[in-house]
């Protein structure tokens, strides 16, 4: 990372010494620090809106409600955090399914301790954390089976204009921050509130709509 932000991360798994496991990763890792733990899904939608973090790792397979529900919940509850799943499932419904709820990445758990804080890196600054072969395919799927949005950024205030161009730049809440020197807090809220209006879900799908409208009216 070339910056000096401290960006905050949220795990949610139900395997006790898997999260220990993580969490002594992302303490040792001075970029991050760590916001909370939880080992169910319900848990974690409850400690997220107390947290605000700015990353989730969460597992798809949980017991009560899976990864995929949870991710769901959490986006109908206005949580802009970046969040990513990380599962030992590499089925393309999978990934698809977690990509339309709202994922802003799917890594595997499988991969080594220095790869997943890498990704860590990318995702807690705006990028998409995802295999270059999966991101044609869930690109793919996303523009195949978009939900009907707006073909116009004019229901968008000059701010949220502002801050979707940003997004499209891969940039993090943190970033955005600092460029248009408002709060992190506040893009939070926009981001919220863009995403409501343009009907989507996840900042990835903001960024591929943006692109997709780059041209369009302002």
């Amino acid at each position: 990372m070339t910056n000096n932000s401290v960006y905050s991360v949220m795990l949610v798994d139900d395997h006790p010494l898997f999260r220990k496991g993580v969490s002594q990763l992302v303490e040792d890792d001075d970029n991050f620090s760590l916001a909370g733990e939880a080992s169910n899904a319900s848990q974690g939608i409850a400690l997220a809106e107390k947290l605000d973090p700015d990353v989730i790792l969460m597992d798809l397979n949980m017991k009560e409600m899976n990864g995929i529900e949870a991710l769901t919940e959490l986006r109908k509850r206005g949580i802009t955090a970046v969040i990513v799943i990380f599962t030992v499932s590499n089925n393309e419904k999978d990934i698809l399914a977690a990509m339309k709820a709202g994922a802003d990445g799917y890594l595997l758990k499988d991969c080594e301790p220095e790869d997943l804080m890498e990704k860590l890196h990318l995702a807690a600054t705006g990028k998409s954390v995802l295999d270059d072969e999966l991101v044609q395919i869930v690109t793919h799927a996303l523009r195949e089976n978009k939900p009907i949005t707006p073909t116009s950024k004019s229901i968008l205030t000059a701010r949220e204009k502002d801050i979707l161009e940003l997004l499209a730049a891969c940039k993090s809440n943190k970033a955005i921050a600092s460029d248009l020197g408002i709060t992190d807090g506040t893009v939070k809220v926009h981001v919220k509130n863009l995403l409501r209006k343009l009907n989507l879900k996840s900042r990835i799908e903001a960024a591929i709509w943006a692109l997709e409208h780059q041209d369009g009216d302002n």
